[in-house]
């Protein structure tokens, strides 16, 4: 019997730690497109009001929502200052960022000083974006720390789940893909 307390005890102050920092930790992928369209008409927007990395591209000439991602972003709030403030960049309005390579990075490690030492750190793929001023910051995956997904503990990239950085890199990311990241 205490063990099945201890367990609802546990199961309770997870949930309402979720709820306190306004995340909803069963946020999941949605495809709301399958048809085709041209890839290159394809492009990406961050809400990190929303935790959310959307596609969108043009299908018949109107721009169509193609699918939905939750996101976790930079632990600080604002625009990206300086190397090391733990914000994730946003672009300038109607200067978007650009992905400038697609790099397998399952075997990439990084010690994030929180304990847990030089892990395996990004998932399968990184989605290295110029930003024209910040150097490593992209779109990848979240090996050992899915439970981040969505919201803010990034180091300023933007951190998807594991199989949604797959899905992304599969259906539609490419070299040269317009992402917007729009402010807080």
């Amino acid at each position: 019997m205490k063990h099945i307390l201890a367990l609802a005890i546990t199961a309770f102050v997870l949930l309402g730690t979720a709820t306190v920092f306004g995340q909803d930790k069963s946020a999941e992928r949605k495809v709301h497109y399958t048809g085709t369209f041209p890839k290159n008409t394809s492009y990406i927007v961050v809400s990190k009001q929303d935790l959310t990395l959307s596609v969108y591209a043009k299908v018949n000439g109107e721009k169509t929502l193609i699918a939905e991602y939750p996101v976790c972003i930079g632990k600080n709030k604002g625009n990206k200052q300086k190397k090391g403030d733990m914000r994730t960049p946003e672009s300038d309005e109607g200067k978007p960022f650009k992905i400038s390579q697609i790099q397998p990075s399952g075997y990439w490690r990084h010690d994030f000083k929180d304990g847990r030492g030089n892990i395996l750190a990004y998932g399968k793929w990184f989605l290295r974006l110029n930003t024209y001023k910040w150097s490593s910051i992209g779109i990848h995956g979240s090996t050992n720390n899915e439970a981040s997904v969505p919201g803010r503990g990034s180091e300023g990239c933007i951190r998807l789940r594991d199989e949604d950085i797959i899905h992304l890199k599969e259906n539609y990311a490419w070299v040269g893909m317009p992402v917007t990241i729009l402010p807080d």
